[in-house]
């Protein structure tokens, strides 16, 4: 397999440029293809059966742009999907749980972490059972946060209204006394500002993003398929929804000049 492949990416929406963003800070040569499916998005309040079935859809337009990986940078499609994605393609998938998991074991001071998600995400119960089977010692509490993709989507993260609603969404989990909050969707690291606001000094909070892309790296360079002689990467990113929207949105959050393309997936 060529190193010089692309690595695929792909969220519901916007979420997923966390990952990106740490992409292209560790893994600096590497091409990427990114797609947004903002058009369906949120995926966090729909069946784990549709949400498996617009993954596929996406990965295998993932597959036909010959990506040599693929990253699923979204918690909800990762809860979904990710055990069954590994068996259908014949590249290394990689989720967001596992690692936002390990990195809030290592973070936490005493034993008591919180986990904020979509709906489908929560009611997995994912990062409880991948925590607990790293050290079923620590104390695990969910809150599902279903307005917050919405806020992200829709570029309102500095409103009023999202401080309202991050307050009064997180009230129970910060009754927890925990000391580590798992943000455990990828659109919410951009309300980390907000979040941290609400919960905080001494609270530490955990974006999967920078422990995907380590584990990212980690694999291609076990597998020797790091692209370490590309100067000039290229970029594609590709939305279902409005391309002019996501370019603007994204050019400021990724804080440089992208392209994107739209596509149709069936429904």
């Amino acid at each position: 397999m060529s190193s010089k492949r692309p690595i695929g990416l792909l969220d519901s929406g916007f979420g997923g440029l966390t990952v990106v963003s740490e992409v292209f800070r560790q893994l600096p040569q590497e091409d990427i293809v990114y797609v947004g499916d903002n058009l369906r998005c949120p995926y966090g309040s729909r069946e784990p059966q549709e949400v498996k079935r617009y993954l596929f859809q996406i990965m295998d337009f993932l597959a036909e742009q010959d990506v040599k990986m693929i990253i699923i940078a979204c918690n909800t499609a990762t809860a979904a999907g990710l055990e069954a994605a590994k068996s259908r393609y014949n590249i290394p998938v990689l989720g967001v749980i596992t690692p936002g998991s390990r990195a809030a074991i290592f973070a936490t001071q005493r034993g008591r972490i919180g986990v904020i998600g979509t709906e489908v995400t929560i009611r997995s119960d994912s990062y409880r059972r991948e925590i607990h089977r790293i050290n079923p010692q620590l104390h695990v509490v969910n809150r599902s946060c279903p307005p917050f993709v919405q806020l992200v989507e829709e570029d309102r993260t500095d409103s009023a209204e999202a401080r309202l609603l991050v307050r009064d969404y997180l009230a129970p989990i910060r009754e927890e006394q925990i000391d580590t909050l798992i943000l455990g969707c990828t659109h919410y690291p951009l309300l980390a500002p907000v979040i941290g606001e609400v919960m905080g000094e001494g609270i530490t909070l955990i974006s999967s993003a920078e422990e995907t892309a380590r584990e990212a790296s980690a694999i291609l360079q076990v597998k020797q398929m790091l692209n370490e002689q590309n100067p000039h990467p290229s970029h594609r990113f590709y939305t279902t929804g409005n391309p002019d929207y996501f370019c603007e949105v994204g050019s400021r959050w990724l804080k440089r000049s992208i392209e994107v393309a739209g596509i149709k997936l069936d429904d």
